[in-house]
């Protein structure tokens, strides 16, 4: 063990001893998933070896002691536990790093009992996803909108202790209030020391002396919960809003989830969407486009009339500055209205002598 302890952990992992944990960590990681013996080029051995030198250098007090002691390391005992072992349990390793580890190797974690199936960490509730429609004037200004929802919810008996009223709620005897629990297994890699979720208190480290009836201890059951939640202004079709922690309770006084409500706005026949702008068309008289005069169009806030200038075109548009949709700081974007003059298939004897006076003069 003392050769082993010999070895240059700072060249095992490739790095400077003056790196820092940021660049220990990225080399480890590196490292681990070249070696790793699930893969066909993968070393077991090396795999082996890398973890040593990440438990030392990635702890600040084992790296300490590391960077004074040498290879007195493990033969002064001033490695602390595990009988000199830098790295504590019964000749094995204690993967301070656990959760690193899980979510680097996925099913290569979960095997060896520090992914994240057993993690220890309390129970997480559920998200919930709801839909909202609304028009385009309320996603153009904002409005509120009440949700009734069937969810888990916060026991209304026991306020979520999971204790019976008047219930004392102690440290659970099992795990010693920690909610986890170590223990050895023997893996390819030798003999490793895991954290678990404790069974008994489901990682809240906590007990009641008596459970709650209603929701037999979980501090959780099905609730209607009506939520008035404020839609903001300018949010589009298609776009999400997050409610953080109301979504499902979590048993055991784990964290709630989350809300997440998507937004579905109506199609409006009068009006269109893009972006910040408004489209709207409007149709006018040969005559009106050419002497001017005024239309009635809608807008965000209902029929208003605009003014048709002399001689506008068909497809021009006429720009309402600010009428738009109200962007992120109380700004709004333009209303565009394009105009369609309209030509009639048929006319009178007097107004087709007026048109050809009109044509004879604009010649």
């Amino acid at each position: 063990m003392c050769a082993l302890m010999a070895k240059d952990y700072y060249k095992i992992l490739g790095v400077d001893k003056n790196a820092s944990d940021e660049d220990i960590k990225k080399a480890f990681r590196k490292l681990a998933h070249q070696h790793h013996p699930d893969k066909q080029s993968g070393n077991a051995e090396k795999f082996k070896e890398i973890n040593e030198a990440n438990q030392v250098l990635s702890d600040k007090t084992k790296r300490q002691q590391y960077d004074q002691y040498g290879s007195d390391f493990v033969q002064g005992n001033h490695g602390g536990g595990g009988g000199g072992n830098p790295f504590g349990g019964a000749g094995g390793f204690d993967f301070g790093n656990a959760e690193d580890l899980g979510d680097l190797f996925g099913g290569f974690g979960d095997m060896f009992g520090f992914g994240g199936g057993s993690r220890s960490k309390k129970q997480q509730g559920a998200d919930v996803v709801v839909d909202a429609e609304i028009t385009i004037q309320e996603a153009a200004f904002g409005t509120e909108k009440k949700f009734n929802l069937n969810k888990l919810g916060k026991c209304d008996v026991c306020s979520g202790s999971g204790g019976a009223p008047h219930s004392k709620i102690t440290d659970c005897k099992t795990c010693g209030g920690r909610g986890q629990v170590k223990r050895i297994q023997n893996t390819i890699l030798g003999a490793m020391q895991s954290v678990a979720t404790c069974s008994d208190c489901h990682g809240s480290g906590k007990i009641p002396e008596k459970r709650c009836s209603k929701c037999d201890g979980t501090g959780t059951h099905k609730r209607h919960d009506d939520l008035n939640i404020n839609i903001p202004a300018g949010i589009d079709d298609g776009q999400t809003i997050r409610v953080t922690g109301h979504g499902e309770a979590a048993p055991y006084h784990g964290a709630s989830g989350d809300l997440y409500i998507r937004i579905h706005v109506k199609e409006d026949k009068n009006l269109h969407r893009d972006g910040e702008d408004i489209h709207s068309d409007v149709h006018i008289s040969y005559p009106r486009a050419v002497l001017g005069g005024e239309a009635k169009t809608h807008t965000l806030e209902g029929v208003v009339t605009i003014k048709i200038p002399e001689g506008i075109q068909s497809g021009e548009l006429i720009r309402l500055k600010g009428k738009g949709v109200t962007k992120r700081g109380g700004a709004r974007g333009d209303h565009y209205v394009r105009v369609t003059v309209d030509v009639p298939k048929k006319i009178s004897r007097a107004a087709k002598k007026l048109l050809e006076e009109l044509d004879e003069e604009l010649d």
